[in-house]
């Protein structure tokens, strides 16, 4: 049987809103697929970190890694999605990567069979596919023993389900000719994946809603800003910190009017022509939506 997990993220009614707005005020139709791509400017903003509001950088450890990071190209940001999370770190992939990636570290490989694995990432295991793919080219599993180690990696359900194939992998590892140092350093990176690594195709799908959300903030910083208030509550910034960045980004923002203010907030031309953010009802702590409504109409 085919099992299907169907998320719900709020960073999506963010870009569907975005999308409408670009359309409805600036006449520039996009989608998620016709979004230009590789576009230099985002890239720049991403490795200066300046990341409020965006979609899973956002984080004070992914502003951090950023920097060092430098991401140039989507699958850059589909690594950067994937490594800054639990597993990578307690597997000790973090600092090996940075360094292999900026030349700084010779980049090896145990067999021409686990280059073909690892080369995309430097030689460093990110994804689970990759865990999957060491345990049958380095040890020796069979594709069903590979995909009981992929359940055992989801082992937030039980604490050890990984360490159940320890002896199983180190033994075949060895068997294949590889050496004790190397079995015993994978099979801790694998352990780190238990305490939640992702699976490639989870980054890369992540990663075009980085990609898609720092375009539009990058180049459309009003209607990301009006867009993201009107997805609330999500993310890790409140509605003061969103309205912040967006006027340090050169936005007006217009305050709360019973004239001019809807329930949510909306766009307007500004006294000098530019399109300012007008903050809706829904700011309005303790009013319902009804209400907004009813004073807006």
């Amino acid at each position: 049987m085919l099992k299907i997990d169907v998320l719900a993220l709020g960073m999506l009614t963010c870009l569907r809103k975005c999308f409408d707005l670009l359309s409805t005020w600036k006449g520039e139709h996009y989608m998620l697929a016709t979004l230009p791509q590789e576009d230099s400017a985002t890239y720049d903003m991403l490795c200066e970190a300046d990341t409020v509001g965006v979609f899973q950088v956002e984080s004070r450890a992914q502003m951090n890694f950023l920097p060092r990071m430098r991401p140039r190209t989507y699958r850059d940001l589909v690594a950067e999605v994937a490594i800054i999370r639990p597993g990578p770190i307690q597997g000790n992939m973090v600092h090996p990567y940075l360094r292999r990636r900026r030349g700084e570290e010779e980049i090896t490989y145990p067999s021409d069979a686990l280059k073909e694995v690892l080369e995309r990432t430097y030689g460093v295991p990110l994804f689970q596919e990759q865990a999957m793919q060491i345990a049958i080219v380095a040890a020796g599993f069979t594709a069903t023993e590979a995909d009981a180690l992929r359940r055992a990696l989801n082992g937030f359900r039980r604490q050890g389900a990984v360490e159940d194939f320890k002896e199983r992998f180190i033994k075949g590892c060895l068997d294949n000719g590889y050496e004790q140092s190397f079995a015993e350093n994978c099979f801790k990176q694998l352990e780190g994946f238990s305490s939640y690594g992702f699976p490639e195709s989870h980054a890369a799908s992540f990663a075009l809603l980085v990609y898609a959300s720092s375009w539009i903030k990058c180049h459309h910083p009003e209607v990301f800003c009006c867009g993201l208030l009107n997805a609330q509550p999500m993310g890790f910034y409140a509605p003061a910190q969103i309205v912040r960045d967006a006027q340090m980004h050169g936005v007006t923002v217009l305050p709360i009017c019973i004239e001019n203010s809807f329930w949510d907030n909306v766009l307007e031309y500004h006294h000098d022509g530019s399109l300012a953010v007008r903050l809706g009802f829904r700011q309005i702590k303790g009013l319902s939506e009804t209400d907004g409504h009813w004073i807006a109409s």
